[in-house]
Order: C-alpha cells, then sequence, then structure tokens
C-alpha cells in the first residue's frame, strides 16, 4: 500500500505543479512569441499526461495478485463494502469483513484489488491416506431444535458445498458438520472452516463392528426388536437412524464421523477362555530305590490366575473334597448376531463378565456334585462330564447371541492322600513287571554269554570229544586184552594145574614165584640188593656165586614166600 500511495502522490503532484508552472509563465509574460505559447502548451499536456500514467501505474499496482500453486488465497474487505448483519461472520455480497469467495492458485486482476482487501495466502488442505477430517462451519443457519451436528451433505453437490458462498446461500449450518473430508487436496475457504484431522475406522478380518448413531440421516425410522430364545426383547434399528443398526459393518475402511457414531469390534473368531489357577497344588512324590523300596516325599506348586484368563479355576466339592478345577470354553459370535450382542450388554466382555462365567460355574457346580459322583470321575468321566455342562451352558450363550463351541476340563486338583494308595498299587504293579522283565532279560543274557562261551570254547569241546573217542577205543582195546589175558591166564592155570598133579602144588608155586621175582628183578634191577660178602671157593668153581645169591634179598624173599612142608604126625 506505501508504495502505490507513494507514486499516486507523486501523479498528482506531476499533474498540479506543471499546470502551474505552465500557467504562471504565460501570465507573467514570460511567453511572448508564437513559439513560447506552443512550449507552454505542450508542456501542460505533457505535464498531465505524466500526471495520469504514473496515477495509472500506482492504481494497476493495486490491481492484481499471483497465488502460489499450492496455496489460496482468502479476501478480508477493509474499504468500500457495507457492514453485515449482526451475527454474520463470512460476507458473500461484498460487504466488509472476511470474504466467502477464495483465489485460486495463478494471476488474479481486480481493480484496487490489494487497495480494498487484505490478501492471506493459506495452503492447500491435504487429508493424508487412513484419515479423515472433521469440519466445523463458523457461520451458517443455526441448528434446527434436536441437532447436535449439521445435516449431512448429498454426494452429488459435495464439493459445491465445500465452496463458502455457495455453502451459506444454499442452507448450510453452523457448528460441527456430519460430512466429513475423506483423504485428498482441497481448496478450502479457511476463514468458514476449521478442520480436525482424525484416523479413519479399519475393521480387521475376523470381526466385525456394530454401529451406535447418534444421529438420523433418513425421514423414517422404525425399530425392530430382536430376540433370542428365552432372552430379553433388543430394539435394533435401520442403517441411518439414531441407535444400534441392525446390520454390522464388514472388514474395510471406514470415514466415521466420531461425532456422530460410535462404533463397537466385535470378534466373529473362535475364542478361548480358560478358567484356571488362583490355587497351590499339593502333590506326593514316589521315590524308589535300588532295592526297590518305596519312599514318599511332599511338595507344593503354586497357580497365579494368568493375565490372559478370564477367571481363576472353578472350586467344587465332591465326597466333601474341594477340588480346584480347571476349564476351557470355546466362544464364538457370528456376525448376524453381533448387532444384538452390542444391543444387549455392549460387548463380547460383558457378557463373559456378566453372563457367562457365573452361568458356566453355576452349572459345572452342579453337574460335578450330583449324587453319587466319585472324586476320581473327575478324571475317569471327563469326558462324559464334559458332555453334560457343555448341554446345559449352550442355551445361557444362546440368549446372549454366543454360540458354545467345547467344553473342556483340565486336570483336576484331586488332593494327593487319594492318589497316593493308587499310584503305590501302580508302581508296585509296575516294579513287579519290570523284575519278571528283568529276570526275563537275565536268563537271556545267562543264555548268551553261555553260547558264547561254548564258541569261544568250541577247538577244546572238539579236542575233547576226540579223546573221549580214542578213550572208548582204548577202552575197548584193555578189554579185547583183558579177554585174552584171560584165555592166556586160563591155560597157565591149566598147565599149572598139571604140573602140580607132576611136581605137587609147593614146587609148582615156588617156581610161579622165582618166574614172578626173575621178571621183576629184569624189568626193574635197582629192586636187587646184594650185601658186601667177601666168598672164595676151592678150584674156581660157583661156590662163591651160590653164596651171593643166597644172601641176597631176593632168595631170602622165595624162602619166606615158599610153602612150609606140612610135617607128618
Amino acid at each position: 500500500m506505501a508504495p502505490t500511495l507513494l507514486l499516486l502522490l507523486i501523479a498528482v503532484a506531476v499533474f498540479f505543479l506543471g499546470q502551474m508552472f505552465f500557467t504562471q509563465s504565460v501570465v507573467q509574460g514570460v511567453a511572448v512569441d508564437a513559439n513560447r505559447l506552443n512550449y507552454v502548451k505542450w508542456g501542460r499536456y505533457g505535464s498531465r499526461i505524466a500526471g495520469v500514467v504514473l496515477a495509472l501505474a500506482a492504481i494497476m499496482s493495486t490491481s492484481f495478485v499471483i497465488i502460489d500453486s499450492n496455496k489460496v488465497g482468502h479476501l478480508k474487505r477493509v474499504y468500500g463494502g457495507g457492514s453485515m448483519p449482526a451475527g454474520q461472520v463470512i460476507a458473500f455480497n461484498r460487504e466488509n469483513g472476511p470474504q466467502g469467495r477464495v483465489l485460486a492458485p495463478g494471476f488474479h486482476f481486480e481493480l484496487l484489488l490489494n487497495l480494498m482487501y487484505e490478501i492471506e495466502e493459506y495452503p492447500l488442505l491435504s487429508i493424508p491416506e487412513g484419515k479423515y477430517g472433521l469440519l466445523t462451519a463458523k457461520d451458517g443457519l443455526p441448528l434446527k431444535k434436536g441437532q447436535f451436528l449439521a445435516a449431512g451433505w448429498a454426494e452429488e453437490n459435495f464439493q459445491e458445498m465445500l465452496n463458502a458462498e455457495y455453502f451459506l446461500k444454499n442452507g448450510g449450518q453452523k457448528g460441527a458438520q456430519l460430512s466429513v473430508l475423506k483423504p485428498g487436496m482441497y481448496r478450502l475457504n479457511r476463514y468458514l472452516f476449521d478442520v480436525q484431522i482424525e484416523e479413519a475406522t479399519s475393521i480387521s478380518a475376523g470381526e466385525v463392528g456394530v454401529v451406535k448413531s447418534n444421529v438420523q440421516e433418513v425421514d423414517k425410522c422404525v425399530p425392530t426388536h430382536v430376540s433370542q430364545e428365552g432372552s430379553l426383547s433388543v430394539p435394533l434399528v435401520p442403517k441411518g437412524c439414531i441407535g444400534v443398526w441392525d446390520e454390522p459393518l464388514y472388514p474395510g475402511m471406514y470415514y466415521l464421523n466420531k461425532r456422530a457414531y460410535h462404533l463397537t469390534k466385535i470378534s466373529t473368531l473362535v475364542q478361548a477362555w480358560e478358567y484356571i489357577g488362583g490355587y497351590t497344588k499339593r502333590q506326593i512324590d514316589l521315590i524308589v530305590n535300588q532295592k526297590g523300596e518305596i519312599t514318599q516325599k511332599e511338595r507344593e506348586m503354586p497357580f497365579p490366575v494368568p493375565q490372559d484368563a478370564a477367571d481363576p479355576a472353578i472350586l467344587v466339592r465332591v465326597e466333601g473334597w474341594q477340588i480346584p478345577l480347571d476349564l476351557r470354553v470355546l466362544v464364538q459370535v457370528a456376525p448376524e448376531n453381533a448387532p444384538f450382542v452390542v444391543a444387549s450388554v455392549g460387548g463380547l466382555q460383558q457378557i463373559e463378565d456378566k453372563i457367562l462365567t457365573p452361568a458356566i460355574r453355576s452349572v459345572v457346580r452342579n453337574v460335578v456334585s450330583e449324587e453319587g459322583m466319585k472324586v476320581f470321575d473327575l478324571q475317569d468321566k471327563r469326558g462324559e462330564l464334559e458332555d453334560k455342562v457343555e448341554e446345559q451352558i449352550r442355551p445361557e450363550g444362546d440368549k446372549a447371541g454366543v454360540s458354545i463351541k467345547e467344553i473342556r476340563f483340565g486336570d483336576p486338583g484331586i488332593p494327593p492322600e487319594l492318589l497316593t494308595a493308587r499310584q503305590r498299587e501302580q508302581l508296585a504293579g509296575q516294579l513287579k513287571k519290570a523284575y519278571e522283565q528283568e529276570k526275563i532279560a537275565q536268563d537271556e543274557r545267562i543264555k548268551s554269554e553261555k553260547s558264547r562261551a561254548e564258541a569261544d570254547q568250541q577247538p577244546n569241546l572238539v579236542a575233547a570229544e576226540m579223546e573221549v573217542k580214542i578213550a572208548e577205543q582204548k577202552k575197548l582195546a584193555l578189554q579185547k586184552q583183558g579177554e585174552g589175558e584171560k584165555l592166556r591166564l586160563l591155560e597157565i592155570a591149566a598147565g599149572q594145574k598139571a604140573q602140580a598133579k607132576v611136581l605137587g602144588e609147593a614146587r609148582v608155586m615156588q617156581l610161579s614165584i622165582l618166574e614172578k621175582i626173575l621178571q621183576a628183578a629184569v624189568e626193574q634191577p635197582e629192586i636187587v640188593k646184594v650185601p658186601n660178602v667177601y666168598v672164595q671157593g676151592a678150584d674156581g668153581g660157583i661156590q662163591g656165586a651160590a653164596a651171593i645169591l643166597g644172601a641176597s634179598n631176593l632168595l631170602q624173599g622165595m624162602k619166606a614166600a615158599a610153602p612150609k612142608p606140612v610135617r607128618k604126625k
């Protein structure tokens, strides 16, 4: 503005000072001839032209503006306009103040534009992917009774409603808007609209979204009362009405105005609710030593409740014993039942805490505490008990719109005093079997060792068998030899008998003894012992030899062995 006003002042000064200078020259008679008069005339014309040119230059410099390519020009009128009506914020009939129209990027020419308006540039509005823009209008018609959000814009004129002048002239309402800006670039009048960027709603696979609407977008809304068998009736409304919509939103991206809609996500996957922990488990360990003797050792193990558990284990009473029982329940919500779940209790967590958990605890206690139940039935008849609990709890889930898929018991915390006797009996039986198997194994090992030893002594065995055969042959030979000797002796005896008839029995015996002695002396000469006797005979006869022989031990033995003659009385 300052350069423009200065240029205008210079133009006015040139114009008037030129006129005054040349007019004063004529009056004083300075120009007396025709040439001087022409000089004055053209000087006055020149000063006028110069003033006009300078004035036009000043006006032109205030009549255009260039807006950057990524910005929007906003106008605020300062001079030449009227006053806006009371309560109006944005001018759209050229009143003074913030204007409804904006300047797009590029060159804009308007007479005295910069003189009449203040021009501000704002960046283009960018809504990134996965987000949306909440709009608030600072001007427009007031909200109707019962409204807390402005009515939504129709899809066919959505872009036109972003034009501030169109918005104000076509029923746009002041305040928070129901319509939102989806991802993209927008040339928005920031004098009229405030924008708040929010995260879009993403519904993943395996879940649905149930919408509770605070606004009505359709003309007629007739609630439908939905009820499961044996449950309370729950009102649901069609899409676009105030209340819980009877149609869920399936997986995808949604740009839901958080001021208008409350979304509850419900998982449609099978979920496991675990009732586990919250007790101390006692256990008696049986220890077997090398001698087969069984000893006992007691220990305790705490079982806290896991963070992701639905609730602690269920305490049941059977035969007077209080037993903790772990439990797992598989549940699922069908997509079409999700609105009923939200409308009835608020969500799956509320159903778990307020409806099904108390029902499950009650049903389990009733089933396992029936008359005739034994403690060991908790593990011996587990499948049968699970089926009974599942049969009784499934209707309770159906009432809340939840399908019970499966009931499974964990290991019951049976008191160790009851288990020890059974365990000792089983262990004794196992030890007996083990000993029997061990004995069989030892017998087999002995057989194996014997076979191995026999294999190692095979050469000796063969040699022994050969010796046995040789001994049998020797025995047979000796037998034959004995039979021959027997025959020989029989013949000798017969000969001696005949000899005795001739010589007499005494002589025959002496001859036999002498024969044996001589044979022994021949075979073993060392048995013959002769004393040191000096004998001398006459004429070199045999008297000396006879004397020596007579003195020997052989002859003495013969004499001793010889039978004595029998004297006749």
